[in-house]
């Protein structure tokens, strides 16, 4: 059983740009906004389309989930679309991730490479399964570890994914017993009250130009 929400996208700005010319576009996608359109009518507003109104050609080759915010390059060519389509199957492009988490984590840095599947009966979640899931693999660092105002034991971590799994970092973080706060789908309900969006966001993309080849390197601070 499909697990329900509300759609309510922020509508302003319509997108906000971070870089462009006439291969890619470049865009910080907000938390709550779809990277591309449901199959719901009321789900046809997204990233996706908001930038195909100013930019026609726009393609997405790569996917945030809704409730993450940050980097997304999308290409505005045939060319630019494959030769981007490459570098992620090669995984040459790399992505990083800022998070808040519950609770304290020990170590300071470390990987996680549990499988991950789809959980059918209640999809869109995900969850490990170590006889038919598919590999992923995730590195994280540290940035600090704090205190909130009420007390909560939090920790801000850097996410580095090696594999472009669905929900890979939140699966993960749920499975180091440091759900990311604000998860509808994964936290417990002391993550899950003490805010009201994910805190999972797409700071840094790295790759090549897909006309020049020329190395590109963008950053995004999160708001949170």
């Amino acid at each position: 059983m499909r697990i329900p929400f509300n759609y309510e996208p922020p509508q302003s700005p319509i997108f906000s740009l971070v870089f462009v010319d006439d291969a890619v576009v470049v865009l910080d996608k907000p938390s709550g906004l779809l990277s591309v359109p449901g199959r719901l009518d009321i789900h046809k507003d997204c990233l996706e389309t908001r930038v195909q109104s100013v930019f026609p050609t726009a393609r997405i080759v790569h996917r945030l989930d809704m409730a993450t915010s940050g980097l997304l390059m999308m290409p505005l060519t045939a060319e630019a679309h494959k030769q981007l389509q490459w570098q992620f199957e090669a995984r040459t492009i790399e992505k990083q991730y800022i998070a808040v988490v519950w609770g304290h984590i020990k170590a300071d840095t470390g990987e996680i490479t549990e499988p991950l599947i789809t959980d059918w009966p209640n999809r869109p979640k995900q969850m490990i399964c170590y006889e038919r899931g598919k590999s992923a693999h995730t590195n994280y660092e540290v940035v600090n570890r704090y205190t909130s105002a009420s007390g909560d034991p939090l920790t801000r971590v850097r996410l580095f994914p090696k594999t472009g799994r669905t929900h890979q970092l939140r699966v993960h973080m749920q499975f180091l017993g440091h759900p990311i706060l604000g998860d509808r789908l994964y936290a417990h309900a002391e993550a899950l009250e003490l805010s009201n969006r994910l805190l999972l966001h797409a700071e840094n993309l790295s790759c090549k130009h897909p006309v020049t080849q020329a190395p590109l390197l963008f950053y995004q601070q999160a708001c949170f």
